[in-house]
């Protein structure tokens, strides 16, 4: 099973697969980007801003952007990816993600509070791998 979960304030869930047998999961984690196969050692990670992307059995490939969340395997070679924010790859605007690292950049170097800088800098981070997923 592999669920790739969207959550957000209002606790709104889009799954984009459900009991759904597939080849491949690619991840990116704040450990390193990682495959998971069938059998996979189970684990626990951290996503970091990136890429997540499916291999289908019928040969077709998915491309999902999330902002952070976790994965887990378990021991029955199941994966949940759980997204603060996820979008189909497709969907995201290069040009819009260029703007919003450009506004985030100064609101970094603007910002006075130890919370306005962490903030930004996640703005900063996510911005970054928005654009850099859609090159």
């Amino acid at each position: 099973m592999l669920c790739i979960s969207h959550t957000n304030a209002y606790i709104f869930m889009q799954v984009f697969y459900d009991q759904a047998a597939v080849k491949q999961v690619d991840v990116p984690s704040f450990s390193g980007s990682f495959g998971i196969l069938p059998k996979h050692v189970p684990t626990l990670a951290v996503l970091k801003p990136g890429v997540v992307t499916v291999y289908e059995q019928n040969g077709d490939t998915r491309k999902i952007f999330v902002s952070s969340g976790t994965v887990t395997i378990n021991e029955d070679s199941s994966v949940q990816v759980l997204a603060e924010e996820a979008h189909p790859l497709e969907s995201l605007d290069r040009s819009a993600a260029q703007d919003i690292l450009s506004k985030a950049q100064s609101q970094l170097n603007s910002a006075s509070s130890e919370k306005d800088k962490a903030e930004a800098a996640i703005a900063v981070e996510v911005a970054e791998a928005i654009v850099q997923a859609t090159a």
